[in-house]
């Protein structure tokens, strides 16, 4: 499954309501820690089925951004039925983004 941009008009249904855990990436264009953490993010979209992960884009979707007090990026936050379970700011290894998704 590939990473799924999310905006405010899909976020309930992508996150809130997922079935499975969501690791939200928290990011913007301009951010080089977010571009680089980018391409571990798809790899493990495409390498797991346990969990899904989705990007929001800090500077098109400031509501969700000021909703989850993200004032820092790169941003990941777990989501488990609908609520914050585990939440990790800047750039992180690989392996340290599927441990934060798995034990959120």
């Amino acid at each position: 499954m590939a990473v799924i941009e999310v905006t405010k008009e899909n976020f309930e249904a992508e996150v809130l309501r997922s079935e499975v855990p969501v690791l939200a990436d928290f990011n913007a264009d301009w951010c080089g820690p977010c571009r680089s953490m980018r391409p571990m993010l798809d790899e493990l979209a495409e390498e797991q089925d346990s969990f899904k992960i989705v990007s929001i884009n800090i500077d098109d979707e400031d509501e969700l951004t000021d909703e989850y007090d993200v004032s820092s990026i790169p941003c990941l936050v777990v989501f488990k039925g609908g609520e914050e379970v585990n939440r990790s700011v800047g750039l992180i290894p690989k392996d340290a983004i599927a441990a934060l998704a798995v034990e959120g």
